[in-house]
């Protein structure tokens, strides 16, 4: 079974930064994509950035030249770099995992999420 767990959310001040991380664990040979997704209360979730094997990274427009995905393949692990944090950031950042190539074939994974709150 295939389980992502996230870290580095909390509590900080506009203008602050955070580093979120997420774990991919279990039989996996290959993941296609990571990302980080995000739902702020009474909103849809929506795509802050995804990293592709191989591929162009995809960045929301509302966090471009502020936020930096990178991704670990030989560990399963993607990080989110969030600088110049805004309060409309303040949301439940949510790890996603495309295309994990397992031998029960090719599957998407979430993670549970991590509080990230802006707020003086």
């Amino acid at each position: 079974q295939v389980q992502l767990v996230e870290s580095g959310g909390g509590l900080v001040q506009p203008g602050g930064s955070l580093r979120l991380s997420c774990a991919a664990s279990g039989s996996i040979f290959s993941i296609y994509a990571m990302g980080w997704y995000r739902q702020a209360p009474g909103k849809q979730r929506e795509l802050v950035a995804t990293k592709p094997s191989g591929g162009s990274t995809n960045y929301a427009d509302s966090v471009k030249g502020r936020f930096t995905i990178s991704r670990d393949n030989a560990k399963n692990t993607v990080y989110l770099q969030m600088n110049s944090l805004k309060p409309e950031d303040t949301a439940v950042y949510f790890c996603n995992a495309n295309r994990v190539h397992t031998i029960t074939g090719n599957n998407d994974y979430w993670g549970r999420g991590t509080q990230v709150t802006v707020s003086s």
